[in-house]
Parts: structure tokens; C-alpha cells; sequence
């Protein structure tokens, strides 16, 4: 796996390329795996907006709704709201969604989950894939990291049938910056996300719960500021950060770089 999606090279030339001449990346498909309607836009949205605007396709799946998160209103109800706001806020970001038929707290690890997601990932092909880190205070975030590790495999043989061929074009994993997956997390990778706050803030505050009238928690204020903390080391002025697998830190050299 890639260990760096967004490296920025710096080149000099005596004689500057005529802008037409620059080649540009290829359009990419990013799919992003969150265990709740609206873990993947609070963490990694910035990300997306700016991906998306880049011209790469970009689909977020939800493991569940997070139906039982809003203790004043039965789950089927709360489970139908969330739905409506995933699918307003996924369009402010220019998203696809896609909705597993999971129960909040309930998501299992077994053979079928896995299933699922691997045929997901065989259909929509990405080449990056974000989630959740492992190590979680939320069995749900915790369930999901560990699916995504082992679809990712299994989508890749073709020895597994699922319905839909295998897909191998994955270049890495990237976890998500979460406050209840922070056990042994490292901000790894920094990416630039200076100019997306006002269209990021826009897309979560479609959800009911990240204006603070469901929970205690301030999720928008919380984010936000992790944008500018980790903006401040990475020298710009606002960013998000991952962590990767360990066997995708490792590089091996000719020389000092």
C-alpha cells in the first residue's frame, strides 16, 4: 500500500512547463467506510470536499444509521432522520451513499459482514479506502475497522464468489482522525484542508446530533478545532490527519533522501 496519497512534490525548473503540458491525475474513486451515519463526514469529510473537487468520485458507506444515538426518540424514528441527513449532507460534499442494513450496536464480525463489504468494495473499485482506526472506545467503529482490513482481502480473490468480480486496485487504507478511536492512534499523514471549512461545516450540520441539541458532546467545535491543531504542525492552515498500517510506514531506500 501507498503510504502517502497526497505527496507533495516540489520541482525547480530553469524552463516552467506550459500549463497544458502538465499532466494530471487521473480521476480516482476514494470510498469512505464509517460504523455511523456521520462518522465519516465529521472526520474525514475535509478530505472528501477537496478530493471531490479534484474531479475524484467519492462514496461513503454506512455500516448503520446510528439510530439509537438520540435517547428522546424511538430508534426506527431516529433511524429514518439520520437517513434523511446522511443523504443531505453526503450531497453537500458531492458524495454517493450507500446504507448497510446493520443496527447501531449491533454491527457483527462475522463472515457475512464481510461478505458485504467486499462485494461493496468489488462494485464501486476504489483505489483508497478510509475508515476507522481498530482501537476504539465504540465496538461499532472498532467492528468496522476490522471488516474493512478483511474485505479488502477477500474482494481482492477470485476464488471468492460474492457476485460481482474481484477487485484488486486498492493502494491503501487510511484511518480516520476519531476522538473515540484515539488508543495508540498516530497522525501519520497530514493533508492540506485549508480551503474547505465553510462547505465541511455546511455538510455535517445536516446532522441534528453535531449541533449539540442530542448530545453533550460538541462535535462541530471539537473537529473544527482539530482542523487548525493539526493545520498548525503541518504548517498550514488547517488540515486532517490518518494513520496507515504499520507495514505501510516502512520504505526502503538507496540513500538518505
Amino acid at each position: 500500500m501507498s503510504p502517502n496519497l497526497f505527496r507533495v512534490v516540489a520541482a525547480v525548473s530553469l524552463v516552467p512547463f506550459p500549463a497544458a503540458l502538465v499532466s494530471q491525475p487521473a480521476p480516482r474513486t476514494i470510498l469512505a467506510i464509517g460504523a455511523h451515519a456521520g462518522d465519516m463526514e465529521l472526520t474525514a469529510g475535509q478530505l472528501l470536499i477537496k478530493q471531490r473537487k479534484k474531479g475524484d468520485r467519492v462514496v461513503i458507506l454506512h455500516m448503520t444509521l446510528g439510530e439509537g444515538g438520540n435517547p428522546k426518540m424511538a430508534p426506527a424514528a431516529y433511524g429514518a432522520q439520520k437517513r434523511r441527513e446522511a443523504l443531505a449532507a453526503d450531497s453537500v460534499i458531492g458524495a454517493e451513499s450507500i446504507f448497510a442494513p446493520y443496527r447501531d450496536g449491533e454491527l457483527p464480525n462475522d463472515e457475512a459482514a464481510r461478505r458485504y463489504v467486499a462485494n461493496v468494495i468489488r462494485q464501486v473499485k476504489p483505489s483508497f479506502i478510509i475508515t476507522h482506526w481498530q482501537k476504539s472506545i465504540h465496538k461499532d467503529h472498532s467492528t468496522t475497522s476490522l471488516l474493512v482490513q478483511d474485505a479488502v482481502l477477500l474482494a481482492s480473490l477470485p476464488g471468492v464468489v460474492t457476485g460481482t468480480p474481484a477487485h484488486r486496485g486498492i493502494r491503501g487504507i487510511w484511518y480516520a482522525e476519531n476522538w473515540e478511536d484515539a488508543e495508540d492512534f498516530q497522525p501519520f499523514i497530514s493533508v492540506d484542508v485549508s480551503e474547505e471549512r465553510e462547505q465541511w461545516r455546511q455538510a455535517v450540520t445536516k446532522y441534528e446530533f453535531v449541533g449539540g441539541s442530542i448530545s453533550s458532546f460538541r462535535y462541530l467545535e471539537y473537529y473544527d478545532a482539530l482542523a487548525v491543531v493539526r493545520g498548525a504542525v503541518a504548517g498550514k492552515s488547517r488540515a486532517v490527519s490518518f494513520n496507515i498500517d504499520a507495514f505501510g510506514k516502512r520504505r526502503v531506500l538507496d540513500s538518505l533522501p
